[in-house]
């Protein structure tokens, strides 16, 4: 399957991973511009983005990079060739590679949209679908009785009524961080009462829901809404609760060269006499083997 095959399958089950590209290879290297591959968030690689040394510097900072949600440069030099210095948006590393060689590797991740889940099928929900499709977020219209909501980055209620206590209810125990009712100031503080929240969980419930913009019409309501969920995704970092990023792999420093390597399926194991070694490549792993058994 081609990289950008495998990337629209990936966006569409909402999995996140970093999209790494060869902009710069100065020989001797494996990889040459253009050279793709993605990295997903139990530091799998699929595709080809330079050798073994390469793949364990390119992992470590590819996760990094889904973390924080920023796209990286990541500069693999060789030893004493550090004359890029290192700089916002970019990161320099030494390449221990005995055979040299220099990478320049774009790393872009790719996380899924905000997830809004909006209830009721009035004029208000009808419009925010609408706005959140420009906004690019993905929008969904709910049913009451739907409680997995693990992945989702809001929940709107614009139903009017029906069980809107039983959807906060879920939309808590399942540990949304956005929670926007639409209802007057009176009505809101009724339901709110009615379930005995804590001091942090009234704070993530939103209602009267939206910015205090004047808006009067269904549109202008969306809007308001809109705009308090953009904040709070861009402020509150909503976002870090709907993509979950596996933890980075153990780590393990290489006895031969010296470098950190990931500890991994795919990683160059060794156990001797009880202790595991783990190495950035085959060459590393013979010669402490041959090392070892002339002792």
């Amino acid at each position: 399957m081609k990289i950008s095959e495998r990337a629209q399958e990936l966006l569409a089950a909402r999995t996140p991973f970093v999209h790494a590209t060869v902009v710069r290879a100065q020989p001797p290297t494996s990889a040459y511009p253009g050279d793709e591959a993605i990295l997903l968030a139990d530091g799998t690689i699929e595709g080809f983005v330079g050798g073994q040394c390469a793949q364990n510097s390119v992992r470590k900072a590819a996760l990094g990079a889904l973390q924080a949600g920023e796209s990286v440069l990541l500069r693999v030099l060789p030893d004493g060739d550090v004359h890029f210095p290192e700089a916002a948006g970019s990161c320099v590393v030494v390449n221990p590679c005995l055979s040299g060689g220099a990478l320049e590797i774009f790393l872009t991740p790719q996380l899924p949209a905000p997830l809004i889940r909006i209830y009721g099928a009035t004029p208000i929900a009808d419009a925010l679908i609408d706005v959140c499709g420009v906004l690019g977020y993905d929008a969904l219209r709910e049913v009451p009785n739907d409680t997995d909501l693990s992945d989702t980055t809001a929940v709107v209620i614009a139903s009017h009524g029906g069980p809107e206590a039983e959807i906060i209810r879920a939309a808590l125990d399942n540990g949304v961080g956005y929670i926007g009712l639409v209802a007057s100031k009176v009505r809101g503080e009724s339901i709110l009462n009615d379930l005995e929240l804590c001091e942090a969980q009234r704070a993530r419930i939103h209602t009267p829901v939206g910015l205090r913009i004047g808006a009067k019409t269904p549109a202008e309501i969306a809007v308001s809404i809109a705009a308090e969920l953009i904040a709070a995704v861009r402020e509150g970092g909503l976002t870090r609760l709907t993509v979950p990023v596996t933890s980075a792999p153990a780590e393990a420093v290489d006895p031969v060269c010296g470098m950190t390597v990931p500890i991994g399926p795919d990683a160059q194991h060794l156990e001797l006499e009880g202790t595991d070694y783990w190495f950035c490549c085959p060459g590393c792993r013979s010669a402490f083997a041959a090392g070892k058994g002339a002792q």
